[in-house]
C-alpha cells in the first residue's frame, strides 16, 4: 500500500503542520517505508508465539488505598499571583479565534 503526498499533507494539516514541497516528498517516502515495514510484520506467522504482556519480571507493588486530608486550599493559594473564583488564573495558551 503506497501512501500519497496528498494523504501525508492531509494528516499534516490535521496536526497543524506545514512544510515545503521538498519535505513533503521526503516525509511521503519515509511514511511509505514505515507502512511497508508494518505490512511485512503482519505477514509473519505468529500462531505458536505466546502473547507478550511484559518484557520484565517486574510487578506492581500495590499499597493500601487510604484517604488522607489534603492541604488547605487557602494555604495553597497564598503564593498564587492571580486567582478567580477559587481557581488559579493563568494566561491563555490556545487562541481559539484561529481558523482551522
Amino acid at each position: 500500500m503506497a501512501i500519497s503526498a496528498n494523504e501525508v499533507k492531509h494528516v499534516a494539516s490535521l496536526a497543524k503542520l506545514e512544510f515545503s514541497d521538498a519535505k513533503l516528498q521526503k516525509f511521503t517516502g519515509q511514511m511509505d517505508q514505515i507502512i511497508n515495514m508494518v505490512q511485512q510484520l503482519s505477514e509473519v506467522d505468529t500462531t505458536d508465539v505466546p502473547v507478550t504482556t511484559t518484557v520484565t519480571d517486574a510487578f506492581n507493588v500495590m499499597r493500601e488505598d487510604i484517604a488522607v486530608k489534603g492541604t488547605d486550599r487557602e494555604l495553597l493559594m497564598e503564593n498564587v499571583p492571580e486567582r478567580k473564583d477559587g481557581f488559579i488564573k493563568v494566561p491563555a495558551i490556545i487562541d481559539e479565534s484561529e481558523e482551522g
